[in-house]
Formats: C-alpha cells, structure tokens, sequence
C-alpha cells in the first residue's frame, strides 16, 4: 500500500529525482580565516589557536589550510587585509584545495557591512561559509541567516566603539587624578624610566613597574634655551639657525626610533614651534591633544574602507593633571608669557613678524650682523630656499644650491686719480 513516504518512490525512480535535504552538509576541505587586530596586547599564536579550535568544533570537514591577519583592525576592508586579501584572490583558483572557508568568530572577522560586500563573492564561485555563530554553514536564501550576519557585523562595530569610549574615560581619569604616563616616546627633553611598582596587583606580582617621565640631562638645556631665546623676540626659524650653528642634534636624530619618518637633518622651525606649543615641559600631564579620526579613504566608494587620521583635538576633550606628575622643564609662568607671545605674533601681518624677528636676530647675534638684504629676504619671505637654517653638515643643505654663489674673478679696476676728477 502507497504510503506518503513511498508513492513517488517508482516515479522518482523512473525521473532520476533523489528526495534532499534544504543543506545536504558533507565532508569538505576547508579554508581557515582568522585576526588579531591587537598584537601588542594578546599572543598572535594564542589567538591563532583558540579561534582554529574553535572553528574544528562545529565543521563537518577538515581544515587543509590557514589565512591569518595580524595587527590590522577588523575595520579595515577584506581588500586591504594581507591574507584576507589572499583569500579573496585564490578564489579565482580551481586548484585552490578548498571548498569551503570557515572563521573562529563572526564578530572578529566581519565589522559593519563587510560580510553583505564579500558573501556574494565567495558564493559565485561555489564556495561555502561556515560560521560559529549559526552553528554550521551559512545558507543566502534563508533570510535568518542573512539577518544574523549583518546584527554581528553591528556588533562588531558597537564592540569596537565601546572599547574606545571605556578606554578613553579611564585613561582621561589616570591623567587627571594621578598624571599618569599614557605610554608613546617621551618630548624631547625627558627620559622614560622605571617608576613605582603597577597599581595593578597581577602585574605588580609579576614584578612589572609604571613608566614615568624623568628629566633628560643632556636635551633639558635646550628646551630651556629655545624658550629663552623666544622670548628674548627670536622667531622660530631664527632659533633653529642658532642651534644648527652649534651643533646642536636634533629631535629626529637624537631619537632615531622614535622618528624613522624624520630626515634626522638639523633643527627645522617646525621642530622649535612644536617644543614651544607642548605644554608638558611644565610638568603637568596633559593627554588627548591629537585625537584619531577615521576618514573615508574615498568618500564615492565606502566599501573601500577608512583611513586614520590624526587631528588637533578641540580644548574640552584635552585632559590636563590636577598636580605635577614630573619634574618641570620650564615654568608654568614661562610656557604661559611663550603662549601669549605666540598668540600676539600670530596676529601681526607675515611682513611686520619677518622684520621684528629680523631686528633681533641682527641684534643679538654677531655672526649675522653682516648678512645682506637678500639674504634676509631668502631666510624669511615666503616660497625662498631655507638651506641657511640647515645643519652645518646637512645632506638637504648639500642638495641646495648655495645662497651666494662665488662671483668669477675679476682684474682690478684702475683707480682715476684726484686730479683727474677735477679736471
């Protein structure tokens, strides 16, 4: 007797047809993708393992081979990822080895909108997606699923968001209340040292101490020259002539590993104006000057991603400390008289700023007392070469033609006597 089971089995028999599930899941060589977007705080190899691990727990298949990022943030786009970038271009790939790609965490490996831009890629060439937070493999037509993967790509994204806000607010609260050093290279002029035991018990077992800022004997003077010498009415590009002449190194060159993207080639008025601008010469910390904004990388194409950018920050979302954290370099009184000054130049006109710093350099210093009008004008207008503010042994100063080149010897020209004048 026919049964609701069996009565299309002849038929089905005779057309060829074989009853299937909605996702027939078989064995299948798959394709490992995994990120660690933060190397400097978590084991690349811990988070390569756990995530590998858990993507074995839940596949029907064996994992052949591995693509794994490091220190790329997961909001950067799959194009502009080393090895998920990879990924995608042995897609094209018949003899890939693979049928199959399969991640540790959906919310590690997909921010945003990502996974909408990339499913469909992946799919067009009959590859699969397994994914933990479905329990198995990812199916385009079932609606659930495509629902799932865009709330984890918002959670991703919220993740990240809530990450930066909690970190911000307690690193502002160390700044305020202890003058904590928040970490990077010290300014120029400072040391960082080994200071008191971690306020944190686990690391303070593990015999780990807080950085802090000490003073550097051998740059310190100089901060404290260039502040003089700016007050006495010098302009920035006149006190890093002074400082080229003696020989003097500069930031970049002092410090190298701290400024690979510097020419390391003397003092430069940038290098003076941002000594000048950096408020934590007076001993206060201060934090959140510069802020990291992320900024279309083509504003007609956002899958193509962001890019980081850092700006000045607005003065409410600049944190400074309630008491001095280290010894000051310059008083509060003279950062405060170099900020006045600096404000009352930046409101003259370009011409009346050149001759006043002009004047006093000429006055102060012998060594330029003889230098011609050309040369003052080379030294301060606007778009003219700066090779005399260059190290002595500059190689920039080398590429440059010299200010005044040597004139071609010339006979002497007789001298008319006084008899024939009168004549």
């Amino acid at each position: 007797m026919a049964t609701a089971d069996n009565e299309w089995a002849v038929l089905d028999d005779l057309l060829g047809l074989e009853k299937s599930n909605d996702l027939e899941v078989g064995h299948e060589d798959l394709a490992f993708y995994g990120p660690c977007s933060t190397e400097d705080s978590q084991d690349p190899e811990t988070s390569y393992q756990w995530q590998l691990g858990n993507a074995e727990k839940f596949v029907d298949g064996k994992i052949v081979t591995s693509y794994f990022d490091i220190g790329q943030s997961r909001s950067v786009p799959r194009h502009r990822r080393t090895h998920a970038n990879r990924l995608l271009e042995d897609l094209r790939n018949p003899d890939r080895g693979w049928t199959g790609i399969v991640v540790g965490e959906g919310t590690r490996c997909w921010f945003g909108n990502q996974f909408s831009l990339v499913a469909p890629r992946i799919h067009a060439y009959d590859v699969s997606i397994w994914v933990p937070e479905l329990g198995g493999r990812y199916d385009p037509d079932n609606v659930t699923h495509s629902m799932m993967m865009n709330m984890l790509g918002g959670l991703s994204e919220s993740e990240g968001q809530h990450v930066q806000q909690r970190t911000r607010a307690s690193m502002d609260a160390q700044v305020l209340n202890e003058g904590r050093h928040q970490g990077g290279g010290p300014p120029y002029g400072y040391l960082v040292v080994d200071g008191p035991p971690h306020p944190n018990p686990n690391r303070a077992a593990d015999n780990l101490k807080l950085r802090i800022l000490s003073i550097d004997a051998a740059t310190a003077p100089v901060v404290q020259r260039i502040f003089r010498a700016y007050l006495d009415g010098r302009g920035h590009r006149a006190i890093a002539t002074e400082l080229n002449r003696d020989d003097i190194v500069c930031p970049s060159a002092y410090r190298p590993e701290q400024n690979r993207h510097r020419s390391r080639d003397g003092w430069q008025a940038s290098a003076v104006a941002a000594i000048l601008q950096n408020p934590r010469y007076t001993g206060y910390a201060f934090f959140g000057r510069w802020t990291k904004h992320e900024l279309l990388l083509d504003p007609d194409d956002v899958a193509a991603g962001h890019v980081v950018r850092f700006k000045r920050s607005p003065t409410d979302r600049i944190v400074r400390s309630r008491r001095p954290s280290r010894p000051a370099i310059v008083s509060v009184e003279t950062f405060t008289q170099a900020t006045l000054l600096r404000k009352q130049r930046a409101e003259m006109s370009n011409r009346t700023r050149s001759q006043r710093e002009r004047t006093t350099t000429i006055r102060s210093d012998p060594a330029t007392s003889t230098c011609s009008a050309d040369e003052s004008t080379a030294t301060s207008a606007a778009g003219k070469c700066r090779r005399r503010s260059f190290a002595t042994r500059s190689t920039t100063a080398a590429a440059h033609a010299p200010l005044h080149p040597a004139a071609p010897s010339k006979p002497p020209i007789p001298q008319r006597s006084t008899s024939a004048k009168q004549n």
